[in-house]
């Protein structure tokens, strides 16, 4: 993942919660919207509710992963936020891929 397909401004945040579309699923919930830009923006979101620091890490981990493993699979020109939720923990890579690339299919962003 480059650094150009890293969300960071809260901007493009906000802008994403008001006028974006979310999924939700088992693991995760997938926040996306299109951004007319030839390539997709992530970011990876794990609150306090997931548990404390070491689990918030891991989920995000695990996320990160799974998308990085995925990534041919996703359509250009959407900002995607995927945030954890509490159940997540204590979970495998295949368990949060399958659930996220579940998420992103109900959202048409998976292009092949």
């Amino acid at each position: 993942m480059l650094k150009k397909e890293i969300l960071r401004k809260q901007s493009d945040f906000d802008a994403i919660y008001r006028a974006g579309r979310s999924v939700p699923d088992r693991y995760v919930v997938l926040f996306l919207r299109e951004n007319d830009l030839p390539y997709t923006r992530t970011a990876f979101l794990a609150s306090k509710k997931v548990g404390n620091s070491v689990q918030r890490n891991r989920a995000k981990r695990l996320m990160r992963e799974s998308y990085r493993l995925n990534e041919e699979k996703f359509s250009a020109g959407y900002d995607i936020i995927f945030i954890a939720r509490n159940t997540i923990n204590g979970r495998k890579l295949k368990d949060v891929e399958k659930s996220m690339m579940n998420a992103a299919a109900r959202g048409k962003v998976t292009g092949r």
